[in-house]
Protein backbone atom coordinates (compact mmCIF):
# COMPACT_ATOMS: atom_id res chain seq x y z
CA UNK A 1 0.00 0.00 0.00
CA UNK A 2 2.85 2.37 0.86
CA UNK A 3 4.56 1.65 -2.45
CA UNK A 4 1.28 2.22 -4.28
CA UNK A 5 0.84 5.61 -2.60
CA UNK A 6 4.44 6.50 -3.45
CA UNK A 7 3.91 5.62 -7.13
CA UNK A 8 0.68 7.61 -7.33
CA UNK A 9 2.26 10.52 -5.46
CA UNK A 10 5.20 10.63 -7.87
CA UNK A 11 2.88 10.43 -10.91
CA UNK A 12 0.65 13.25 -9.66
CA UNK A 13 3.77 15.21 -8.67
CA UNK A 14 5.09 15.01 -12.24
CA UNK A 15 1.82 16.39 -13.57
CA UNK A 16 1.84 19.10 -10.88
CA UNK A 17 5.37 20.08 -11.93
CA UNK A 18 4.26 20.42 -15.55
CA UNK A 19 1.20 22.59 -14.89
CA UNK A 20 2.85 24.75 -12.22
CA UNK A 21 5.84 25.19 -14.52
CA UNK A 22 3.48 26.23 -17.33
CA UNK A 23 1.85 29.06 -15.37
CA UNK A 24 4.57 31.69 -16.05
CA UNK A 25 4.59 30.68 -19.73
CA UNK A 26 0.85 31.25 -20.14
CA UNK A 27 1.12 34.51 -18.20
CA UNK A 28 3.83 35.91 -20.50
CA UNK A 29 2.45 34.43 -23.72
CA UNK A 30 -0.79 36.40 -23.58
CA UNK A 31 -1.33 39.22 -26.12
CA UNK A 32 0.00 42.59 -24.95
CA UNK A 33 -3.39 44.30 -25.16
CA UNK A 34 -4.82 42.19 -22.32
CA UNK A 35 -4.83 44.32 -19.19
CA UNK A 36 -3.28 42.60 -16.12
CA UNK A 37 -6.25 43.69 -14.01
CA UNK A 38 -8.96 42.08 -16.14
CA UNK A 39 -6.67 39.10 -16.83
CA UNK A 40 -6.32 38.58 -13.07
CA UNK A 41 -10.09 38.80 -12.57
CA UNK A 42 -10.79 36.26 -15.31
CA UNK A 43 -8.05 33.97 -14.03
CA UNK A 44 -9.51 33.68 -10.53
CA UNK A 45 -13.02 33.26 -11.95
CA UNK A 46 -12.05 30.35 -14.18
CA UNK A 47 -9.80 28.83 -11.51
CA UNK A 48 -12.78 28.82 -9.18
CA UNK A 49 -15.00 27.25 -11.87
CA UNK A 50 -12.43 24.57 -12.78
CA UNK A 51 -12.03 23.49 -9.15
CA UNK A 52 -15.73 23.66 -8.27
CA UNK A 53 -16.39 20.01 -9.30
CA UNK A 54 -13.53 18.91 -7.03
CA UNK A 55 -15.10 20.86 -4.16
CA UNK A 56 -18.58 19.39 -4.76
CA UNK A 57 -17.19 15.85 -4.96
CA UNK A 58 -15.35 16.40 -1.67
CA UNK A 59 -18.51 17.74 -0.02
CA UNK A 60 -20.42 14.76 -1.36
CA UNK A 61 -17.79 12.44 0.11
CA UNK A 62 -18.13 14.13 3.50
CA UNK A 63 -21.92 13.67 3.39
CA UNK A 64 -21.45 10.01 2.54
CA UNK A 65 -19.01 9.56 5.43
CA UNK A 66 -21.52 11.18 7.78
CA UNK A 67 -24.37 8.96 6.59
CA UNK A 68 -22.15 5.91 7.16
CA UNK A 69 -21.36 7.08 10.67
CA UNK A 70 -17.67 7.62 9.96
CA UNK A 71 -17.66 11.26 11.12
CA UNK A 72 -19.62 12.99 13.85
CA UNK A 73 -22.46 15.43 13.25
CA UNK A 74 -20.29 18.21 14.69
CA UNK A 75 -17.43 17.51 12.23
CA UNK A 76 -19.92 17.15 9.39
CA UNK A 77 -21.41 20.61 9.90
CA UNK A 78 -18.01 22.11 10.64
CA UNK A 79 -16.38 20.78 7.45
CA UNK A 80 -19.27 21.89 5.23
CA UNK A 81 -20.28 25.18 6.83
CA UNK A 82 -17.48 26.14 9.23
CA UNK A 83 -16.12 28.67 6.75
CA UNK A 84 -19.06 30.93 7.67
CA UNK A 85 -17.38 31.56 11.03
CA UNK A 86 -14.36 33.06 9.21
CA UNK A 87 -16.01 35.72 7.00
CA UNK A 88 -13.51 38.49 7.73
CA UNK A 89 -10.53 36.20 7.16
CA UNK A 90 -12.10 34.90 3.93
CA UNK A 91 -12.58 38.46 2.69
CA UNK A 92 -8.93 39.26 3.45
CA UNK A 93 -7.67 36.06 1.79
CA UNK A 94 -9.87 36.66 -1.26
CA UNK A 95 -8.48 40.19 -1.61
CA UNK A 96 -4.89 38.95 -1.21
CA UNK A 97 -5.23 36.22 -3.83
CA UNK A 98 -7.32 38.32 -6.22
CA UNK A 99 -5.14 41.42 -5.98
CA UNK A 100 -2.02 39.28 -5.85
CA UNK A 101 -2.88 37.83 -9.24
CA UNK A 102 -2.39 41.31 -10.70
CA UNK A 103 1.09 41.46 -9.16
CA UNK A 104 1.70 37.98 -10.58
CA UNK A 105 1.19 39.16 -14.17
CA UNK A 106 3.06 42.45 -13.69
CA UNK A 107 5.96 40.68 -11.96
CA UNK A 108 6.37 37.99 -14.58
CA UNK A 109 6.06 40.56 -17.36
CA UNK A 110 9.04 42.44 -15.92
CA UNK A 111 11.14 39.54 -14.62
CA UNK A 112 10.65 36.99 -17.38
CA UNK A 113 9.44 33.43 -16.85
CA UNK A 114 12.73 31.87 -15.69
CA UNK A 115 13.79 34.41 -13.06
CA UNK A 116 10.19 34.88 -12.01
CA UNK A 117 9.76 31.16 -11.33
CA UNK A 118 12.93 31.19 -9.22
CA UNK A 119 11.71 34.23 -7.26
CA UNK A 120 8.52 32.39 -6.32
CA UNK A 121 10.54 29.55 -4.83
CA UNK A 122 11.22 31.92 -1.93
CA UNK A 123 7.86 30.60 -0.70
CA UNK A 124 9.69 28.03 1.43
CA UNK A 125 11.46 30.81 3.37
CA UNK A 126 8.20 32.66 4.07
CA UNK A 127 6.57 29.37 5.03
CA UNK A 128 9.22 28.91 7.73
CA UNK A 129 9.06 32.58 8.79
CA UNK A 130 5.27 32.84 9.18
CA UNK A 131 5.04 29.34 10.63
CA UNK A 132 7.48 30.44 13.33
CA UNK A 133 5.92 33.87 13.96
CA UNK A 134 2.22 32.99 13.76
CA UNK A 135 1.94 29.25 14.43
CA UNK A 136 4.91 28.86 16.81
CA UNK A 137 6.47 26.18 14.59
CA UNK A 138 10.13 25.39 15.17
CA UNK A 139 12.96 26.28 12.79
CA UNK A 140 16.29 24.47 12.86
CA UNK A 141 19.70 26.04 12.31
CA UNK A 142 20.10 23.98 9.14
CA UNK A 143 16.86 25.42 7.75
CA UNK A 144 18.09 28.95 8.46
CA UNK A 145 21.41 28.25 6.75
CA UNK A 146 19.79 26.80 3.64
CA UNK A 147 17.21 29.60 3.53
CA UNK A 148 20.16 31.97 3.15
CA UNK A 149 21.65 29.55 0.61
CA UNK A 150 18.36 29.67 -1.33
CA UNK A 151 18.52 33.46 -1.62
CA UNK A 152 22.17 33.19 -2.60
CA UNK A 153 21.13 30.99 -5.53
CA UNK A 154 18.30 33.35 -6.44
CA UNK A 155 20.59 36.41 -6.45
CA UNK A 156 23.20 34.48 -8.45
CA UNK A 157 20.60 33.76 -11.14
CA UNK A 158 18.83 37.11 -11.39
CA UNK A 159 22.06 39.17 -11.40
CA UNK A 160 23.84 36.80 -13.81
CA UNK A 161 26.57 36.19 -11.23
CA UNK A 162 27.44 39.84 -10.59
CA UNK A 163 25.74 39.89 -7.15
CA UNK A 164 25.02 43.59 -7.71
CA UNK A 165 21.75 44.03 -5.80
CA UNK A 166 21.02 47.21 -7.77
CA UNK A 167 20.72 45.02 -10.88
CA UNK A 168 17.88 42.93 -9.46
CA UNK A 169 14.87 43.23 -11.74
CA UNK A 170 11.85 45.02 -10.28
CA UNK A 171 9.68 42.12 -11.39
CA UNK A 172 11.70 39.74 -9.19
CA UNK A 173 11.12 41.99 -6.17
CA UNK A 174 7.39 42.18 -6.95
CA UNK A 175 7.17 38.39 -7.14
CA UNK A 176 9.05 37.97 -3.86
CA UNK A 177 6.59 40.41 -2.25
CA UNK A 178 3.70 38.49 -3.80
CA UNK A 179 5.08 35.19 -2.51
CA UNK A 180 5.31 36.73 0.96
CA UNK A 181 1.67 37.91 0.83
CA UNK A 182 0.37 34.59 -0.48
CA UNK A 183 2.27 32.61 2.13
CA UNK A 184 0.92 34.89 4.86
CA UNK A 185 -2.59 34.11 3.62
CA UNK A 186 -1.80 30.37 3.51
CA UNK A 187 -0.46 30.49 7.06
CA UNK A 188 -3.59 32.28 8.32
CA UNK A 189 -5.72 29.66 6.54
CA UNK A 190 -3.97 26.69 8.14
CA UNK A 191 -5.78 26.92 11.51
CA UNK A 192 -9.11 26.70 9.65
CA UNK A 193 -8.10 23.27 8.37
CA UNK A 194 -6.82 22.28 11.80
CA UNK A 195 -10.21 23.20 13.29
CA UNK A 196 -11.92 21.19 10.52
CA UNK A 197 -13.87 24.24 9.34
CA UNK A 198 -13.17 23.69 5.65
CA UNK A 199 -11.33 21.50 3.15
CA UNK A 200 -8.62 22.83 0.79
CA UNK A 201 -10.65 22.66 -2.45
CA UNK A 202 -13.47 24.57 -0.75
CA UNK A 203 -11.09 27.32 0.39
CA UNK A 204 -9.57 27.66 -3.07
CA UNK A 205 -12.98 28.02 -4.71
CA UNK A 206 -14.19 30.51 -2.08
CA UNK A 207 -11.05 32.66 -2.04
CA UNK A 208 -11.02 32.92 -5.84
CA UNK A 209 -14.74 33.66 -6.07
CA UNK A 210 -14.35 36.43 -3.47
CA UNK A 211 -11.24 37.74 -5.21
CA UNK A 212 -13.06 37.80 -8.55
CA UNK A 213 -16.00 39.74 -7.12
CA UNK A 214 -13.65 42.32 -5.58
CA UNK A 215 -11.67 42.78 -8.80
CA UNK A 216 -14.71 43.02 -11.06
CA UNK A 217 -16.47 45.51 -8.76
CA UNK A 218 -13.37 47.73 -8.53
CA UNK A 219 -12.77 47.55 -12.29
CA UNK A 220 -16.41 48.34 -13.06
CA UNK A 221 -16.50 51.32 -10.68
CA UNK A 222 -13.44 52.98 -12.24
CA UNK A 223 -13.50 51.69 -15.85
CA UNK A 224 -17.04 50.49 -16.69
CA UNK A 225 -16.83 51.01 -20.45
CA UNK A 226 -13.38 49.42 -20.75
CA UNK A 227 -14.55 46.48 -18.70
CA UNK A 228 -17.51 45.88 -21.01
CA UNK A 229 -15.26 46.17 -24.07
CA UNK A 230 -12.73 43.69 -22.71
CA UNK A 231 -15.28 41.16 -21.51
CA UNK A 232 -16.93 41.19 -24.93
CA UNK A 233 -13.65 40.19 -26.58
CA UNK A 234 -13.51 36.37 -27.04
CA UNK A 235 -9.69 36.44 -27.24
CA UNK A 236 -9.46 37.90 -23.73
CA UNK A 237 -11.99 35.38 -22.40
CA UNK A 238 -10.00 32.55 -24.02
CA UNK A 239 -6.72 33.59 -22.39
CA UNK A 240 -8.43 34.06 -19.06
CA UNK A 241 -9.81 30.54 -19.30
CA UNK A 242 -6.42 29.07 -20.28
CA UNK A 243 -4.70 30.77 -17.34
CA UNK A 244 -7.43 29.80 -14.88
CA UNK A 245 -7.48 26.21 -16.14
CA UNK A 246 -3.69 25.93 -15.92
CA UNK A 247 -3.81 27.19 -12.34
CA UNK A 248 -6.76 25.01 -11.39
CA UNK A 249 -5.40 21.80 -12.89
CA UNK A 250 -2.01 22.45 -11.32
CA UNK A 251 -3.65 22.84 -7.92
CA UNK A 252 -5.72 19.68 -8.47
CA UNK A 253 -2.59 17.61 -9.15
CA UNK A 254 -0.84 19.25 -6.18
CA UNK A 255 -3.67 18.23 -3.84
CA UNK A 256 -3.62 14.73 -5.33
CA UNK A 257 0.11 14.57 -4.63
CA UNK A 258 -0.54 15.64 -1.04
CA UNK A 259 -3.20 12.96 -0.66
CA UNK A 260 -0.58 10.25 -1.31
CA UNK A 261 2.56 11.83 0.18
CA UNK A 262 3.24 13.97 3.23
CA UNK A 263 3.77 17.68 2.62
CA UNK A 264 7.57 17.54 2.94
CA UNK A 265 8.01 14.82 0.32
CA UNK A 266 5.42 16.45 -1.94
CA UNK A 267 7.22 19.82 -1.70
CA UNK A 268 10.53 18.17 -2.58
CA UNK A 269 8.86 16.47 -5.53
CA UNK A 270 7.62 19.75 -7.03
CA UNK A 271 10.78 21.72 -6.24
CA UNK A 272 12.08 21.43 -9.87
CA UNK A 273 9.25 23.57 -11.30
CA UNK A 274 11.75 26.33 -12.30
CA UNK A 275 13.47 23.75 -14.51
CA UNK A 276 10.15 22.95 -16.19
CA UNK A 277 9.49 26.66 -16.64
CA UNK A 278 12.97 27.18 -18.10
CA UNK A 279 12.43 24.41 -20.65
CA UNK A 280 9.04 25.78 -21.73
CA UNK A 281 10.33 29.38 -21.74
CA UNK A 282 13.25 28.43 -23.98
CA UNK A 283 10.99 26.58 -26.42
CA UNK A 284 7.95 28.87 -26.56
CA UNK A 285 9.15 32.33 -25.45
CA UNK A 286 12.75 32.26 -26.75
CA UNK A 287 14.11 33.14 -23.30
CA UNK A 288 17.77 32.30 -22.68
CA UNK A 289 18.58 29.87 -19.87
CA UNK A 290 22.08 30.97 -18.87
CA UNK A 291 24.77 29.20 -16.86
CA UNK A 292 24.00 31.55 -13.96
CA UNK A 293 20.32 30.55 -14.19
CA UNK A 294 21.29 26.88 -14.14
CA UNK A 295 23.60 27.21 -11.13
CA UNK A 296 21.10 29.38 -9.27
CA UNK A 297 18.27 26.93 -9.99
CA UNK A 298 20.34 23.98 -8.72
CA UNK A 299 21.20 25.86 -5.52
CA UNK A 300 17.53 26.80 -4.97
CA UNK A 301 16.34 23.22 -5.52
CA UNK A 302 19.01 21.76 -3.20
CA UNK A 303 18.06 24.32 -0.54
CA UNK A 304 14.37 23.40 -0.77
CA UNK A 305 15.16 19.68 -0.53
CA UNK A 306 17.31 20.15 2.59
CA UNK A 307 14.80 22.50 4.28
CA UNK A 308 11.84 20.19 3.65
CA UNK A 309 13.85 17.09 4.56
CA UNK A 310 14.50 18.69 7.94
CA UNK A 311 10.80 19.48 8.28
Amino acid sequence: MENENLKKGILFGIFANCFIGLQPIVANARPDFIDPFIYAALTVVFESIVLSPVMFLKRRKIRKQYNMGLISQEDFHSLLYGFKDNKVLLLFIGAVFGGGQILFFIGYGLAGSINGALAQKSTIFFSLLFGFLLLKETITKLQIIFSAFLFFGLILAVTEGSFNLLEINLGVLILILLTCLWMLAHTLTKPIFQRKQAVPSQMVVLRNAIGAIILFVVFFVFFPIRMIEMLSNPVIIFWGFIMGATYGIGLFFWYQTLSHLDVSKASILVSPTPVVTAIFATIFLNEVFTIADLLGTLIVIISIVVIMWEK
